[in-house]
């Protein structure tokens, strides 16, 4: 009779033992407790990591078999991860906050980022009605007031209400002395339909990431009036996410897939890569975008539109800089901006909510497994437009704001 695998293993040489707990890559005692592995993202030049990963085999090469599903919206990418029929997602660093605390209509299904997909790289762009008159928001103050008195105010565009390119937006209106719920109409637009809703003049502006403020300019339809890094130098944007509950249960996927990010994250940082890196997420099946118009930005190469171009050194980065490590900072921050735009009613507890949804345990136990070392900046001040945020003080922060619609609990 042959022997059974117990058997063989007992009566093994400790070599053949160490190679039977060897399977597809990985060890079986760190093998991923979910091996198919769904993943959400929007055609966004920032989804390149999940992509680049799959496409590249580093997923597979850590017991993941990947699939990359495009989706149509955020609210999109929200239901299918909060309903399981996508286990991991690229994210707007805001919705998981928002998904965790029921916020803006949302069921509440708490959600964890253990993971900083990208920093820079989104835009906001104009009408070209607007080329050489408006440079700054200050200079669309008087517009505004104009177009209100007419009954027939500005609109402008974001992705999704608790998201970055709603932040953005609503930052660079209010540092102008534009009020975003007052002077002017915001509305939600996915962001591969941007550039299509502009060209049948639907906004007189928008916020969204690449390539799309790169693509209005290349359609004659805009241009970039300032990008976000503009704003915040170096700013998070995009977040890996998962439901708290689904990390509870596969801790050893959630590492798998973070190890794997990892390697693609690197991967793009190397500037000789990003050429092949615009080709790979221009595929139909992603961005369905000219690989040209990707690459510029991705290299850091910016044509404003107006006559402005620059070579910025604050371009989209996936690696460098600490880049992927979930500062708790950022989470402070975000609920700043919740409480200064009405988004929660109150002071939110800004301290429970973010050590919930921020998981730099999660990050950090991946990377060491890499031999990466982690370097924490949990509630480190940062500087947002020239002035100082502090983490510990974000309540005063979101009160200090002149502009606001603050609602009192």
């Amino acid at each position: 009779m042959l022997p059974n695998r117990r058997n063989f293993l007992k009566a093994a040489s400790p070599a053949a033992k160490l190679l039977a707990g060897w399977s597809g890559g990985v060890y079986a005692s760190d093998a991923p407790e979910t091996k198919e592995v769904r993943f959400g993202m929007i055609a966004l030049t920032d989804c390149a990591s999940i992509v680049v990963a799959h496409e590249l085999g580093y997923f597979k090469k850590f017991g993941v078999n990947s699939v990359v599903s495009k989706e149509a919206s955020w609210a999109v990418i929200r239901d299918k991860l909060s309903l399981g029929e996508n286990h991991a997602t690229h994210m707007l660093l805001g919705m998981p906050f928002a998904s965790t605390m029921g916020l803006l209509g949302s069921p509440v299904k708490p959600m964890v980022i253990p993971w900083l997909i990208n920093r820079n790289g989104q835009g906001i762009t104009l009408a070209n009605k607007f080329k050489n008159r408006v440079r700054s928001a200050a200079d669309l103050k008087a517009l505004a007031t104009e177009a209100q008195a007419r009954k027939d105010p500005l609109t402008f565009a974001m992705t999704f209400p608790p998201g970055t390119h709603a932040m953005w937006l609503r930052y660079w209106l209010a540092s102008g002395g534009v009020h975003p719920d007052k002077d002017v109409t915001l509305i939600t637009i996915p962001p591969p339909q941007m550039v299509a809703n502009m060209k049948v003049d639907k906004m007189d502006g928008f916020c969204v990431g690449e390539p799309w403020n790169l693509r209005a300019i290349s359609d004659g339809i805009g241009y970039t009036v300032t990008s976000s890094q503009k704003i915040w130098p170096d700013h998070p944007e995009k977040a890996l996410a998962f439901t708290e509950e689904f990390a509870a249960k596969n801790p050893k996927t959630v590492t798998a897939v973070l190890k794997a990010m990892h390697m693609a994250s690197e991967f793009i940082d190397k500037l000789e890569n990003r050429a092949k890196v615009a080709e790979i997420i221009s595929r139909p099946a992603y961005i369905n975008c000219p690989r040209e118009i990707i690459l510029d930005r991705l290299e850091g190469k910016y044509d404003y539109g107006d006559g402005r171009s620059e070579k910025d050194a604050n371009y989209m980065i996936f690696s460098q800089r600490n880049c992927n490590y979930p500062s708790k900072t950022y989470g402070h921050w975000w609920l700043s901006q919740f409480r200064r735009w009405g988004l929660v009613k109150g002071a939110p507890n800004y301290k429970q909510v973010v050590d919930r949804v921020i998981r730099p345990d999660l990050f950090a136990a991946a990377m060491k497994d890499m031999g990466v070392k982690v370097v924490p900046n949990d509630m480190a001040p940062v500087k947002v437009a020239g002035s100082e945020f502090n983490p510990a003080e974000a309540e005063k922060y979101a009160k200090s704001f002149a502009i606001h619609s603050r609602v009192e609990g």
